[in-house]
């Protein structure tokens, strides 16, 4: 009965979570100035297209529906709810007759791929870095890496993009100011080339994820390393080894794991200033697109993708916890 109330509770707020935020970026997007039916018809006028006024009324009714934009802002809204709950994203507004499905499905394993890779190897080599500077913070290197940490963590990552774009790519001239993929191909040969056009935002986004893993890391194990039980363990003759693993790292990554199915379900959030700084042809652009280009549906495919992530990464870790953790489990 406990179990499957826990699991109940999970599942509601993981529903609130997504229909809330669904309803915010929805009154969001309509409280914009701009009108996407408008701007549709004003673009194609303005491209020499002469229409008379029943065939520019005619257009405004079949865009309005086409776009979801038909009827009350209430039964806008139901009408939202229902095709989000079918993955049904409409057409794209600026990109026309393109549905909002195939431009996330094409754009969004380079996100994936960038964004993943880099936040899993900036956990694991933070982590690492911040429990040797935690546990053995008397030592000289222990100090030098938490000094470097925390001078790299405060710069904002603009700054850390740019730095690496200017030196990389206009002084030395290592890597393209613009990458360019070609069409995909399962072949070493696109794998190289996805993989050298990505190394400048995958190096910017790892060095801002390692120092705030490292600062982290460095104040949970000091913390715990300082525990009663560990003093104990070295009373009871354990190598240091032993207590740096089994006392110090199984308490002091807990949290941190935590903190990495958050980072992984928001990588979205991680994606629009890279891919812009960049060019980097992600989830990132799509969404500075839409923003620019008032593409409601657009706008929210992305959001509703990226908040959908984030809250089913919070159940299962709030899931899967327990395992992990078997003071939450006992109790």
């Amino acid at each position: 009965m406990r179990l499957t109330k826990f699991i109940l509770s999970r599942l509601l707020a993981w529903f609130l979570t997504i229909l809330v935020g669904i309803t915010v970026v929805f009154f969001l997007q309509r409280m914009m100035p701009a009108d996407p039916v408008e701007g549709m018809i004003t673009k194609m006028t303005s491209m020499g297209t002469t229409l008379s006024p029943e065939e520019i009324e005619n257009m405004r009714a079949t865009l309005a529906r086409q776009y979801g934009l038909e009827g009350s802002l209430f039964e806008q809204y139901l009408d939202t709810l229902k095709r989000l709950a079918h993955f049904d994203f409409g057409l794209s507004m600026t990109n026309y007759p393109t549905t909002v499905a195939s431009m996330i499905a094409q754009a969004l394993p380079y996100t994936l791929c960038l964004l993943l890779v880099t936040t899993i190897l900036s956990w694991i080599i933070g982590n690492a870095i911040g429990l040797l500077a935690g546990f053995k913070k008397e030592k000289w290197y222990s100090k030098l890496m938490e000094t470097i940490s925390m001078c790299i963590y405060p710069i904002p990552y603009f700054m850390v993009a740019l730095v690496i774009m200017i030196l990389m790519a206009y002084v030395k001239r290592w890597f393209p100011l613009v990458p360019s993929f070609g069409e995909f191909a399962f072949s070493w040969e696109w794998l190289s080339k996805v993989i050298y056009n990505s190394f400048m935002p995958a190096l910017s986004l790892m060095l801002v994820g390692t120092g705030w893993w490292i600062i982290s890391m460095k104040a949970l194990s000091s913390n715990v390393a300082e525990e009663e039980y560990v003093n104990y363990g070295r009373l009871k003759g354990l190598t240091e080894a032993t207590i740096g693993y089994r006392y110090v790292f199984r308490n002091s990554i807990l949290s941190q794991v935590t903190a990495l199915a958050l980072h992984i379900g928001g990588v979205f959030g991680g994606s629009l200033m890279c891919e812009i700084t960049f060019s980097y042809p992600g989830v990132g652009q799509l969404i500075n697109s839409a923003i620019y280009n008032s593409d409601y549906n657009l706008l929210t495919g992305v959001i509703f993708i990226s908040i959908f992530a984030v809250a089913t990464a919070t159940l299962l870790i709030d899931l899967i916890y327990p395992l992990i953790d078997p003071r939450i489990r006992n109790s």
